[in-house]
């Protein structure tokens, strides 16, 4: 919205500034910052009087969960709210992938909310069955790739661009859409299930986004992705500015998210944020690079799923416990200590999955 301010400009003045992506980027990340810490302590309270007894505790999770009885959920609503202001007040509202990614992260919150509403108003942990959110999931990712690819350069329709691989493209055809609904709604859920502990999930998050972001504006930049040697996407690089939002609004939950949490972001926050990612990594042609930056997310799933599989198997247990996080807790490691490691993890994952721009 501000960005036609520009149009005030004679080239030479202070309205000329918000024709830059990162000027604006900034902006938006210092408005969702602030608008998380103005607005999280009286959100915080209404949640809590709402909500009552707060998140259901699961009955076969570690002991150290029982302490956390009455935090309230849904804590994802300061992050959407402050993400979705802030971008929608910094980037411009023609860009077609801008819509694309917020539509996305707004359906799944929704999808989210109704299923933390379902659990705190049921005081379970079952919430909406999961066949459903996934149906769901996939008629929302699905056309949201069809957008995607229709929009992007004749030579890239379809296509799966592969890192390191210099102009390598795999034509997928039709099959691109599924493909494209299978790494938004993996993400959602890969995001989802590593919302395990205080902090756990909001900085890999913000951490992948703001890798995201760097990848979005250079492939948005000819002169970028000719030096770089990847394939350049037009309109990608406004990306940058959602992606400062999200980590501003993700640094604002944090501040309340932190052992001891004072709100749990809940099925509305990480659904909305997996989601986000997943959009973003097919609109900027990089969804392997996404298996990459979120390596802590695909790490989280693949546990659930060995640990499904083999006790299906076997009737006995790879893990501890599963998701991998609670398996370090039932091995004796302290909360934060889980939680500081894994973000170290996602840092160092995602500088990989940076550096995939120029190993060519």
């Amino acid at each position: 919205m501000l960005y036609w301010l520009a149009q005030l400009s004679d080239g030479g003045d202070f309205f000329n500034l918000f024709r830059y992506i990162t000027f604006r980027a900034g902006g938006a990340f210092f408005t969702a910052l602030l608008f998380g810490f103005l607005f999280g302590r009286p959100l915080i309270n209404v949640l809590r009087k709402k909500q009552g007894k707060g998140q259901p505790i699961r009955d076969d999770g570690p002991s150290s969960h029982f302490e956390k009885a009455g935090t309230p959920t849904m804590g994802g609503l300061l992050i959407l709210i402050s993400l979705l202001f802030a971008t929608c007040l910094w980037a411009r509202l023609d860009n077609i992938f801008i819509w694309i990614v917020i539509l996305v992260t707004l359906s799944f919150g929704m999808i989210g909310f109704a299923d933390d509403y379902s659990k705190v108003s049921k005081q379970n942990t079952k919430g909406i069955p999961g066949r459903i959110r996934l149906l769901l999931g996939f008629i929302i990712s699905g056309i949201a790739a069809y957008f995607a690819a229709i929009n992007h350069p004749e030579a890239l329709q379809y296509k799966l661009a592969l890192p390191v691989f210099k102009d390598t493209l795999l034509h997928l055809g039709v099959l691109f859409i599924p493909f494209s609904m299978i790494v938004v709604v993996g993400a959602a859920n890969s995001v989802n299930l590593t919302d395990g502990l205080d902090g756990l999930a909001i900085m890999p998050v913000m951490i992948a986004a703001l890798a995201l972001g760097v990848i979005a504006y250079a492939v948005g930049r000819v002169d970028f992705t000719n030096y770089l040697d990847v394939h350049y996407v037009p309109g990608t690089g406004e990306l940058l500015i959602f992606c400062s939002a999200l980590f501003g609004g993700g640094l604002g939950f944090l501040w309340y998210n932190a052992p001891p949490a004072a709100v749990f972001m809940g099925d509305t926050g990480a659904l909305s944020l997996g989601g986000a990612l997943g959009s973003i990594a097919v609109v900027t042609k990089h969804e392997i690079v996404l298996a990459i930056v979120g390596g802590l997310f695909v790490v989280e799933a693949l546990s659930v799923i060995i640990q499904v599989a083999y006790f299906k198997a076997t009737g006995r247990r790879v893990f501890l416990m599963a998701p991998i996080h609670h398996h370090f807790e039932k091995k004796g490691w302290a909360e934060p200590q889980i939680v500081i490691r894994f973000w170290i993890i996602s840092l160092i994952l995602a500088m990989i999955g940076l550096a995939t721009l120029k190993v060519r």
